[in-house]
């Protein structure tokens, strides 16, 4: 008996079609590999092999989804398949007009940045509406470049006079001391991640012209003390590498008509043994604050390549696992 069901898009050009079923056919193929079927594209039609009417209907709605990103003349990419088919497996419905009309920003490019994940937006409108805000969650959930883009914005559009960019200083058991070169030279490569964003806003020379004239200071945590923040987007990013004490200066650094965002993974730890996280120190003390809004963010919600996101998985079960 043939079981083979297929899905028309009503209206889908030529070029829709290729963004949907991506570079040689790399949607198409993670898009089988999430359902386990043969799922196959020609003459307009989608045919989806020995198919059942629940998983018919499960991959039809992907498909609409997708089609939505496809309709905007936008790539869908691998990680929007991916993610439409973890929220249809879920039983949540899938509206990528909801993330494609939060702009942020704009790369030097032109190119249109917006959340790609429900938690990613919440994440983005808490930076709107809260002075403090707390993004705890695994590697590649976006929650650094978010926060350099809507601070970048912030700047451009005269909300804020500058942008503080901070980390601790001392990751990975390694001491700033043992490094060769001046506090600069010694600093840079822990923020590495804090200038790509800057860079893909900016470009290198404008960021270059604001770092030289104040208006984007990027310095490790410790210069910190003692300073009050006006007028200013404050980003402490890697705060899991913080203790206690770290945090609360930094926090208390808050000024006038400014906002901080604090970013960390407590799945990346790399204080001494025994030392307690001030992120998670933080966000068990200032809960229920109306004013400070911590977010958590999950594997769900990773954009980088989809193994990532399995990678995360597999390290937090077994976490879970030595705990019991």
């Amino acid at each position: 008996m043939d079981n083979n069901r297929t899905i028309r898009l009503e209206g889908m050009t030529d070029l829709q079609a290729m963004s949907m079923i991506g570079p040689e056919d790399r949607n198409l193929i993670v898009l089988s590999q999430c359902f386990g079927k043969v799922i196959t594209f020609r003459d307009s039609t989608f045919t989806v092999q020995d198919c059942d009417q629940n998983v018919y209907e499960q991959i039809h709605e992907v498909l609409l989804a997708l089609y939505e990103v496809a309709r905007k003349n936008q790539p869908v990419t691998e990680q929007d398949v991916t993610y439409a088919c973890r929220l249809v497996a879920s039983g949540e419905t899938v509206h990528f007009d909801e993330f494609s009309s939060e702009v942020i920003g704009r790369t030097l490019t032109g190119k249109a940045i917006a959340p790609k994940t429900k938690g990613q937006l919440k994440f983005v409108r808490a930076m709107e509406d809260y002075p403090v805000v707390f993004a705890i969650g695994p590697a590649g959930t976006g929650k650094t470049f978010l926060a350099v883009i809507k601070a970048v914005s912030a700047l451009k559009k005269g909300d804020v006079k500058r942008i503080v960019l901070t980390r601790p200083a001392v990751e990975a058991g390694e001491s700033l001391g043992f490094l060769p070169g001046d506090m600069k030279e010694k600093v840079d490569p822990y923020l590495t991640p804090l200038y790509d964003a800057l860079h893909d806003m900016l470009g290198v020379e404008q960021t270059d012209k604001l770092i030289e004239k104040g208006t984007i200071e990027i310095a490790p945590l410790a210069y910190m003390r003692g300073r009050t923040l006006d007028d200013s987007f404050v980003i402490l990013d890697e705060a899991q590498n913080t203790t206690p004490a770290q945090m609360k200066m930094f926090l208390t650094r808050l000024g006038y008509h400014s906002h901080m965002v604090i970013t960390g993974d407590v799945t990346q730890i790399d204080l001494k043994s025994g030392t307690r996280c001030g992120l998670l120190d933080a966000s068990d003390i200032l809960r229920g604050i109306d004013e400070i809004r911590i977010m958590e963010l999950t594997s769900d919600d990773v954009v980088r390549h989809p193994l990532v996101q399995k990678i995360i998985e597999r390290y937090s079960a077994a976490s879970e696992t030595k705990q019991k």
